[in-house]
């Protein structure tokens, strides 16, 4: 079903008038594609789906959940985990404590496979993990660290290119094996993070575009992947500016492969090869 972008106003409009949720400054082109699947799927006009959310809030959180974008992969980019192993992680493993937000976590993937690159570095006795999403469906998804086993599967090679090769070498020694951090039920189709890295990281479901939120802490990394490509520039820079405002001098900002700042310097921000340095 065609949609317009005067509907795709009209739908943000009345959600921000009859919710807590404010999608007014989300990129519009990415809005318009996302609420084109949605008429589909839910097999509603424009006009149906403006009326539904003024007159059922169960809808209408349904809709901000499905209107959200969330994809994820364990170890995603290995060169991005490369720049942590090799770089970011040995400049931070003096620090008495090293606190971390995954801002837009999704189902959790992204999470566990930090968790997992710290163990093997010997540093998660130091960390202390938040992880946001505004999805509250994604948020308890990742608590239970629960996935498909055959959608994951190809995925573990990147498992075994970040925490079984060095990028400079060829060939890939499964020195740590997926039991270690995995339950795999292949019948089932199960692949199960194990349940002592599951209870570190802090869930919550926090809206990046309300702003700040109170974590009693500054971060010494920051990653927010794949979720500012669906912003408008204004949008942006606020939440960057909110990023920084929570950052200690020198910490690390972790964005998508495709994202990035434009001004860092005007945000507090420096790049460094494929992450940004607070300054």
């Amino acid at each position: 079903m065609e949609v317009t972008l005067e509907d795709v106003k009209n739908i943000a409009k009345t959600l921000k008038e009859y919710t807590d949720f404010d999608i007014t400054e989300y990129s519009e082109k990415s809005l318009k594609r996302r609420i084109e699947r949605i008429t589909s799927e839910y097999r509603m006009n424009p006009v149906s789906i403006v009326h539904k959310i003024k007159t059922d809030n169960k809808f209408a959180r349904k809709l901000i959940n499905d209107i959200t974008v969330n994809t994820t992969e364990l170890f995603r980019d290995p060169p991005m985990w490369y720049s942590l192993r090799y770089d970011i992680y040995p400049k931070l493993k003096n620090h008495a404590k090293i606190s971390i937000w995954h801002a837009g976590c999704s189902t959790g993937q992204e999470v566990y496979s930090n968790i997992i690159l710290m163990n093997e570095l010997d540093i998660l006795d130091k960390a202390m993990i938040f992880a946001t999403d505004i999805n509250d469906e994604v948020i308890e998804k990742a608590k239970k660290g629960e996935y498909r086993y055959r959608l994951n599967f190809e995925y573990l090679n990147n498992f075994d290119l970040v925490i079984n090769k060095h990028p400079l070498n060829y060939e890939i020694n499964r020195g740590v094996s997926y039991k270690k951090y995995f339950d795999i039920d292949r019948r089932n189709d199960l692949l199960k993070i194990k349940e002592q890295y599951r209870r570190i990281p802090m869930f919550r479901v926090h809206d990046l575009i309300k702003g700040e939120q109170e974590f009693l802490t500054k971060f010494d990394i920051i990653f927010c992947r794949n979720v500012l490509i669906y912003f408008n520039f204004s949008l942006q820079k606020r939440i960057l500016r909110m990023f920084r405002n929570n950052m200690n001098k020198g910490a690390y900002l972790i964005l998508g492969y495709h994202e990035s700042i434009i001004e860092p310097i005007e945000l507090g921000f420096e790049k460094k090869s494929n992450y940004y340095v607070a300054i």
